[in-house]
């Protein structure tokens, strides 16, 4: 399989364009390390990548809370503790999508990935966000992600989605396929090579990396001591425990102090999301203080495991034609034999594009009163990165397609 298309550099940042408004009301956005879902419904699980009735399983560790009412206005719906985006006509999905974001903008999923998503949705999928929080553990955030989409998935199979007149009968035994980003792709073959049941039919797997901590954080073993020494001054600042303890009604109430400086017309769910993605710093900063020096496991022991344990038939493998830290080629090394072993298939695709196609956004840009070359540039621009990005949907479209049946 492969895509013949001219290359570009998006120069978009994964964050919309938005502002935000003063006298909006916020909810409470917190992270809450001790919740545990809870449904009555009887369980419902897939097997061989498909809805159905199954057994429940068993988790280890504590996902985390979010509050995710703020996202309502652009169509996803929170179940649990993950958003969902149906197909925008009220008609039976193609499949479902599992979608897992990058290290920290994969908390706010649906600001930074809102434009794919919204593709991909318009091609007749049920997506599944799932929020995740940054941590060196690995296997925690692999596991607390694996909670998240089945608890969900529980839900939806049991319940519908009844916000967007969707019955349950209408959502059992569709297929289930799941799509990881960046660090999200890592969490997302993890997945697939520590859990032998409730796994997606086919994993897309965007713009993979699996570098070590101080590969993927310059100079960072001066860092961790640096910050060990540092972290105990900054603690006993009075700054410091109101930004750590920050939500969303301590930053509405910082919003209306401050009167005229912040505009009228910013968007309150930008400054909900804003502070989710905030909220994880100090955590990680925490696990720096306490010595942590490497992502856990290790890249090496990750490749072990996926050379003896990856679980998942039907691979395809996306690379971007600039993009310095991919590692997709590696993965593609590792993977082989053990895919040909289990009787599967990988494909491996390179588009044009770059670390951040997936998260390229569709910002609207002014025109003054006379078009300047300047608003051609912007304009052209815009069109080159939203291109790549429609490219990357329309082509997990129609892999995802062939795998329908």
């Amino acid at each position: 399989m492969a895509a013949s298309v001219s290359a570009s550099n998006s120069i978009l940042s994964p964050f919309p364009l938005q502002t935000l408004k003063k006298s909006a009301t916020l909810p409470t956005l917190k992270w809450n390390p001790f919740h545990q879902s809870r449904i009555s419904a009887p369980k419902m699980a897939y097997s061989g990548g498909y809805a159905g009735r199954g057994s429940a399983g068993s988790f280890r560790g504590s996902p985390l809370s979010v509050d995710y009412k703020t996202a309502s206005g652009n169509g996803m719906i929170s179940v649990d503790t993950c958003l969902v985006l149906p197909p925008p006509k009220t008609e039976k999905p193609r499949a479902i999508i599992e979608f897992l974001g990058g290290a920290f903008i994969g908390a706010v999923s649906h600001v930074t990935y809102s434009y794919l998503v919204e593709l991909l949705a318009k091609e007749g999928f049920l997506v599944v966000l799932v929020p995740y929080r940054v941590t060196f553990n690995h296997e925690d955030a692999m596991r607390e992600v694996y909670q998240r989409f089945n608890t969900c998935l529980d839900i939806l199979l049991n319940s519908g989605l009844p916000d967007a007149k969707l019955a349950a009968s209408q959502l059992v035994d569709l297929p289930v396929f799941s799509v990881g980003h960046s660090n999200g792709a890592l969490l997302q073959v993890m997945v697939a090579s520590y859990f032998s049941e409730k796994l997606p039919k086919a994993n897309a797997v965007l713009s993979f990396n699996n570098k070590s901590a101080a590969e993927a954080v310059p100079n960072f073993e001066q860092f961790g001591p640096l910050m060990s020494q540092f972290m105990p001054m900054l603690e006993g600042t009075p700054g410091y425990s109101m930004a750590s303890n920050l939500s969303g009604d301590a930053l509405k109430m910082l919003s209306d102090a401050a009167g005229t400086i912040i505009p009228d017309n910013i968007d309150p769910e930008l400054l909900a999301s804003m502070a989710q993605f905030a909220d994880q710093f100090p955590f990680v900063m925490n696990e720096v203080r306490q010595g942590v020096t490497e992502f856990r496991p290790t890249p090496a022991e990750n490749r072990q495991r996926f050379r003896s344990s990856y679980n998942v038939k039907h691979t395809l493998l996306v690379k971007f034609s600039v993009d310095p830290i991919d590692e997709t080629d590696i993965l593609e090394e590792t993977l082989k034999p053990r895919v040909q072993a289990i009787g599967g298939t990988l494909e491996k695709v390179q588009l044009s594009g770059n670390h951040l196609t997936p998260c390229a956004q569709d910002p609207s840009w002014q025109v003054g009163d006379q078009y300047t070359p300047v608003d051609a540039i912007a304009q052209g621009l815009k069109s080159a990165s939203l291109s790549d990005t429609k490219t990357l949907a329309q082509t997990l479209s129609n892999w995802f397609r062939r795998l329908e049946a």
